[in-house]
Parts: C-alpha cells; sequence; structure tokens
C-alpha cells in the first residue's frame, strides 16, 4: 500500500492516527467534506489531516517545503478509478447518469401586441463638409478665431503653421492675411478675404474714388456704340461680326472733368458668366434697352444679375432717332418685369439717348454722377491692393497678361502676387492705352504682367510679401482646387454612363398595353464628342466650354477635354488624338500648314471662328451628324384591297399557293423593301414583308399614289375585299440644331 511506503521513508506522525483519521473522513456522508494532507519534510516529518478532528497543524523548521496536495474525497476516487490503483476498482462513488429523454419542443405563447406611440428620431444637425464651407479670412485674426471659423482644433493649425514654417507666440498672436488663407487652405475649406473689417476706417487713408459702371443690355442694342459716343471711339466697327464678343475696361473722362471707369460686356447669350463678372466687380449697371426692339432674353438676365450683386440700374433706353422707336412702351415693360423707375415712383433712373446722333449722353452722365456721389464711393489708397481678374489672355511675346481693377490700395510695381492659383512678381503695370505705370490706385483698369501662369477670369490680385510667401499661397491653392475637382467628378460621375444606363433600361417591354406584349421603341445609344478648345482670352474659353456644353443631348455628350488660351499648338493635336477629340478654335489665327498636315494625318478636326454665332452653327451640325439618331417606324403609304386572285394547285418548284390582293395605292407610296400591316375595321390583322410587288406584270420597287398594282404578303392567306393594307418603313430620325433669334442654343431630339 501507498503509505507503507510513507511510513518507511519519514516514520509514523506522532498525533493522532492516520487510519482513524481516514476512516473517520470515509464514513462522514455529509456533503462538502474536504481533507488538506500536508507533507513536510523536517527532521521528524509528519503528517496532519487539517480537517480531521484531533489534529494539529506543526510548522516545518529545518527543510523546505516539497510538496503541497489538496483533494477531496470524490476526486481521489475518480483518480483511483481512472488509474486503476485500486485492487478491484469496487469504489464507485459517482453514478452514471441516465440518458436524455427527449421532449417535444413546445412555443412559447405569443405575448400580446402593446401599441406604443410613435417617437420621431431626434433630427440631426445638418453638417457642411470642409470643403462646402465658406471661412472670412483677415489681416490681424487670431489663430483662436480661425480655429472656431474652420471648425478645427487649435493643435492642429498650429501642427499646419509649423510644417509651412510659420511661427506664432501664442494662439492669441494675430496672423496676417495670407498666413490665415494658406492655414485655412491646408484645412481644406474655402476662403474669402475681407477688404476691411467694420470699423477699421480711422485705421487707413480713405478718399473719393470714381464710380464703376458695367453697361449690360442685349445682343445688338448698342451698348458699344453708346460707349464709342461718349469716349469718342469707333470700337463697334472693329468686332468681327458686329457684336461685342470680349470684356473691355476703360476710362472715360467727362466733359464736367469727372472720370468714369466703364466696363463693355458681350451681349450674346453665351456669355453669360461674363456680365455675372461685370455685375461683380460694379458700382451701378447701365441696362441698355433699344427703344425698336424692348426687353429682351439678355435684358432680362442682366437685370436678375444687376439684383443678385445688389448694384443699382440706370436705364439708357437707346436707339431713340429711329422712326420705329417706342420708349413708352420700353418703360412699361420694364415694369412689368419689376423694375421700380422714377416715373412710377421708383428709384431708378431712366435717359433716353442716342448713340448714332450723340443725344443724351450729357444726361446720362449727370445721372451716373449723380448716382455716384449718392452712393458715397470711398476706397483706401494705402497699403496692399486688393484687385479683381477682368480678363486674362497669352501674349506671344510678354507671356500671360491678366486686365484687373483695383478695388482698394495701391498696386506697385515689383510686387510679388498670387493670383488665383498662379503667382509672379509684377514685371510691369499699364493702362488701357498701353502706358506704362509705376502705381495703380482703386477703380483703375490696367494690365498686369509677370505672372508665371495664366490665371482664370474671376480671381482675385493679392498682395504678399515675399516670394517664397507666394509660392506657398500658390501651391495650396493649386492642391485645394484639384481637391475639389476630383471630389466633383466622384460626387457627378461620368455623366454620359448615366444616360447610357437610362437608355439601356427603355427598351423594356410594357406591360401596360393592349395585352399584346410590344416592345417600346429602342432608344438610340450615347455617343460622347471630345473637344479640345482654344481661345483668345480666358473668358471667351470658359464662354465657349459653356455654350458647348449646354448642346447635351440624350443622344450625344459633349466631353470637353482641355480649355486653352492661345494659338493651336502640336501638343492639342496630340492631346486630340489621343482621346479622339476635334479641336475647337475661337477669335485665334489659323493654324501654320506643317500644323494643318500633321492634324490631317493624325484624323483631328480642326473648327477655328472669330464669331460665337458661327462657331455654335457649325458646332451643332457636328453634333448633328455624329448623334445616332433614333430609329422609328412609320406610315409610308396606305392601298385598299379592291380584289383577291388566288393561285391554287401550283407545282413545287413553283412554291405553295399564293393568294394575290389587287390593290389602290390611297396616300403615299407601297414599297416592296417595307413591310406591310393588314389592317380590318381598324385593327392589325397581319403584319408581314412584301413577298412580291408588281404593276403591269412587272416587277416594281415602289408605286406611287393613285396607281393600281397587285402585291403578295408573305405567309398571309387571310385577306378580303375592302382591306387597308399599310406600307411600314424604318427612318432614323436625327436631333435638330435649334438657336434663337438671342443667341440661345439647343439640341432637340
Amino acid at each position: 500500500m501507498a503509505w507503507r511506503h510513507i511510513y518507511r521513508k519519514f516514520g509514523r506522525p506522532k498525533e493522532g492516527s492516520l487510519r482513524a483519521s481516514w476512516a473517520g473522513l470515509a464514513e462522514a456522508k455529509g456533503p462538502g467534506v474536504r481533507s488538506f494532507l500536508f507533507f513536510d519534510l523536517t527532521e521528524k516529518p509528519s503528517i496532519i489531516g487539517g480537517s480531521i478532528p484531533g489534529s494539529s497543524y506543526v510548522r516545518p523548521n529545518q527543510h523546505p517545503f516539497v510538496r503541497h496536495f489538496r483533494a477531496s474525497v470524490a476526486s481521489s476516487a475518480k483518480r483511483k478509478e481512472e488509474q486503476g490503483n485500486g485492487r478491484d476498482r469496487s469504489l464507485k462513488l459517482r453514478r452514471e447518469k441516465p440518458p436524455p429523454v427527449e421532449v417535444a419542443y413546445v412555443p412559447p405563447k405569443p405575448k400580446p401586441h402593446v401599441e406604443a406611440p410613435y417617437t420621431p428620431p431626434r433630427p440631426k444637425r445638418p453638417v457642411k463638409p470642409p470643403s462646402d464651407r465658406t471661412v472670412e479670412i483677415f489681416d490681424g485674426m487670431t489663430l483662436v478665431e480661425l480655429a472656431k471659423r474652420s471648425g478645427q482644433s487649435v493643435q492642429r493649425l498650429q501642427e499646419i503653421l509649423s510644417s509651412v514654417g510659420e511661427k506664432v507666440a501664442s494662439e492669441f498672436h494675430p496672423l496676417g492675411a495670407d498666413v490665415a488663407e494658406l492655414v485655412a487652405t491646408e484645412v481644406g475649406v474655402n476662403v474669402r478675404r475681407q477688404q476691411w473689417r467694420e470699423g477699421d476706417e480711422g485705421s487707413g487713408v480713405f478718399e473719393v474714388r470714381p464710380p464703376v459702371v458695367t453697361v449690360m443690355g442685349h445682343v445688338d442694342h448698342g451698348k458699344t456704340s453708346l460707349l464709342d459716343a461718349l469716349r469718342q471711339t469707333s470700337v463697334a466697327a472693329k468686332e468681327a461680326g458686329g457684336i461685342t464678343q470680349h470684356m473691355g475696361a476703360f476710362v472715360v473722362g467727362m466733359p464736367s472733368g469727372a472720370s468714369i471707369t466703364f466696363l463693355d460686356t458681350p451681349g450674346h447669350a453665351a456669355f453669360s458668366a461674363m456680365r455675372a463678372r461685370g455685375a461683380a466687380v460694379t458700382d451701378m449697371v447701365v441696362l441698355v434697352v433699344a427703344a425698336d426692339d424692348g426687353v429682351m432674353p439678355q435684358t432680362l438676365e442682366a437685370m436678375r444679375h444687376a439684383k443678385e450683386a445688389n448694384v443699382p440700374i440706370v436705364v439708357a433706353i437707346n436707339k431713340c432717332d429711329k422712326p420705329s422707336a417706342d420708349p413708352e412702351r420700353v418703360k412699361v415693360q420694364l415694369g412689368a418685369e419689376g423694375l421700380p423707375l422714377e416715373e412710377m415712383g421708383g428709384d431708378v433712373q431712366v435717359v433716353q439717348v442716342s448713340a448714332l446722333k450723340g443725344t443724351g449722353l450729357d444726361r446720362l452722365e449727370e445721372a451716373l454722377l449723380l448716382q455716384a456721389e449718392m452712393m458715397e464711393l470711398k476706397a483706401r489708397v494705402d497699403g496692399p491692393a486688393q484687385a479683381y481678374v477682368v480678363e486674362a489672355r497669352l501674349d506671344r511675346g510678354r507671356g500671360p497678361l491678366a486686365t484687373a481693377i483695383v478695388k482698394s490700395g495701391t498696386l506697385v510695381s515689383g510686387q510679388h502676387v498670387v493670383v488665383g492659383s498662379q503667382w509672379g512678381r509684377i514685371r510691369a503695370i499699364r493702362d488701357m492705352a498701353g502706358k506704362l505705370l509705376e502705381r495703380a490706385g482703386p477703380a483703375l483698369p490696367v494690365e498686369i504682367e509677370g505672372l508665371r501662369g495664366l490665371p482664370m477670369a474671376g480671381d482675385d490680385v493679392t498682395v504678399v510679401g515675399t516670394e517664397q510667401r507666394a509660392r506657398l499661397l500658390s501651391d495650396g491653392r493649386r492642391k485645394k482646387q484639384e481637391k475639389d475637382r476630383l471630389r466633383t467628378a466622384a460626387e457627378e460621375g461620368p455623366e454620359w454612363l448615366a444616360l447610357e444606363d437610362s437608355t439601356a433600361n427603355g427598351g423594356e417591354t410594357d406591360g401596360d398595353g393592349d395585352g399584346e406584349g410590344e416592345a417600346a421603341p429602342e432608344k438610340p445609344r450615347i455617343v460622347e464628342l471630345a473637344i479640345v478648345i482654344k481661345a483668345d482670352v480666358q473668358g471667351s474659353g470658359q464662354a465657349v466650354r459653356d455654350a458647348l456644353r449646354s448642346l447635351n443631348s440624350p443622344q450625344v455628350f459633349v466631353n470637353v477635354v482641355h480649355v486653352g488660351v492661345g494659338p493651336v499648338t502640336q501638343s492639342d493635336v496630340d492631346l486630340a488624338h489621343a482621346c479622339g477629340a476635334c479641336i475647337v478654335g475661337f477669335n485665334i489665327r489659323s493654324p501654320p500648314s506643317s500644323l494643318s498636315l500633321a492634324a490631317d494625318r493624325a484624323s483631328v478636326k480642326v473648327i477655328i471662328h472669330r464669331v460665337i454665332y458661327h462657331l455654335l452653327e457649325e458646332m451643332g451640325q457636328v453634333i448633328v451628324e455624329r448623334a445616332p439618331g433614333r430609329v422609328e417606324t412609320q406610315v409610308a403609304g396606305e392601298a385598299k384591297v379592291l380584289h383577291i386572285f388566288e393561285l391554287k394547285g401550283r407545282s413545287r418548284s413553283k412554291g405553295p399557293d399564293v393568294v394575290i390582293a389587287g390593290c389602290r395605292v390611297l396616300d403615299g407610296r407601297v414599297a416592296r423593301a417595307g413591310r406591310l400591316r393588314l389592317m380590318r375595321s381598324g385593327e392589325v390583322v397581319f403584319e408581314g414583308a412584301c413577298a412580291s410587288l408588281k404593276r403591269e406584270k412587272q416587277d416594281v420597287d415602289t408605286v406611287e399614289q393613285g396607281a393600281d398594282c397587285g402585291l403578295v404578303i408573305q405567309d398571309c392567306c387571310d385577306l378580303r375585299v375592302g382591306d387597308i393594307i399599310q406600307c411600314l418603313e424604318l427612318i432614323n430620325r436625327k436631333p435638330k440644331f435649334v438657336s434663337s433669334e438671342s443667341g440661345a442654343v439647343r439640341i432637340e431630339c
């Protein structure tokens, strides 16, 4: 036995009897009886049962702890049974569990439905994405204020400042406007600069400035002729096609000694963006209306631009010297459109003029100066300048040129400027007459030379201190523009693919018809027309792009790949050849013969025009030719069955029996190539191909109206006298190019 070996090795215990303790423990039937046995290697070892009565624990003195055994009676019996330490394996304290009894599943009883009152979810507060948020910045704003406006933490803005090499003493340290814009651009928000803050008028020198007047109106109503009469020039005679296609800015000295800055805008419908830019930078608008023509679509558009810009309007009724002139009718039309005229109790001045004879110009000058005096126009003349780009073009010898109007401050030659996403150092400043200037004050249109790239019309001119600051600000704006472009492209996706999907789902059968299961007419596939645009100035390129995009139709998608300024180059031909595009040039010189040959070899079509009318007309014809068209079924003619001839008993070589219908063509024509539809009492009886068509024993292709013929409908024998046979033909209906009198164009499918 195992205990004998323990006795031989350690000796018998002095206190208590181990067998008696085990016997008493085995006789105890109560649950939870446990035994603790401790084996200690001492000089005289002892074995003590911790839970057995009459035993005590002896603390070891000399030898370390060897073994600590803790067990219960049940676990000891189970171990003996598994290992086979027992002699007869008769000690079994655990009984085997009976097999489980399968009980049928009883589903729970459904609980009665409790109608609870509907609680609408709490509406979430709309949060604008960072790219849609616009932050107004100014010179001297703190980092805390910028963090509140941009929705970012101060620590985040401090990290951006550190990455661009700017250091601030604290979060309340004032920042420059260019530094604040750089940080806001890195965050990803839109930026709008303030010229000056309210209450800061005493911090600068403010002087009275001349007014900026934009002349707007419908095409061919005499806007440029009126300006020529004011400045005694003949610009209108030099315009291509006799219409203004560019935005011009110039200063006119009045007979009274005052000077007024005029902006001349085109009146064609394609130049809507130019008119919007003119209304955004101006102080007042001169609305020119022809007395013999009245209010036209571009007149209403000019009124809308002026109202959106919140600028006053002065109406000039031109061409009052014509016999058909009716100024009173024009006034009634303007009043009906909601324009409050002075004669009707409003505040809008009306002046009747004649640009051809020069009458009424003094009254127009008086009205403009009176309006400017009422507005009390002042501008800051010291400090860095704030300017607005009216137009931009690329000169062959001078490089990128930007025509801008100074809004405040003084623009000095040699300063570093950032114009949109472009930057540069001003090399020269010229007025609109080409005279060199050292500085330009408020309300003065100038031409800036020295930019590294061509800016966009409508960009702001910002003066910065150093070249490094200009580079950083330009790079930040360029990255922001690229992110916005990619985000817009990802949100909108390719429009022509969406159109193609919509047309692909249009050929499903219509279940709401008469039950015959006729399929709906197939919709045409979408064709993409890629275009590369080259123009003389940036504004004209944008106008041509918007006009061509308005020609999108369900059959042709106009994709403007690139818009550039300047003549056509070899890189433009390569780009057009790579994407299968055609090159459209507006008001540029024709390419050299070598470049034309290269375009012909690359199968690139080059279209160049100087007048917007001719350009849009030719592009409309190109779009119509490129359109796949819509295949439709059309009734070409009708014939009435007068007699029926049956040929029976034919041989196998001649074919089966034939039923011939003797007909007379009532309307149109009957063609052998078309399908024939048999109508009886207004209902379709049969439809099939024409097997034979004869007239006077001769096979013919067509039979015109009023003639008699004999025809055979393939696989049709149920013919009766009085039936109507319709000849059907498939036609490919192309879209139409439509141009209105105002110059608006569209494609009708």
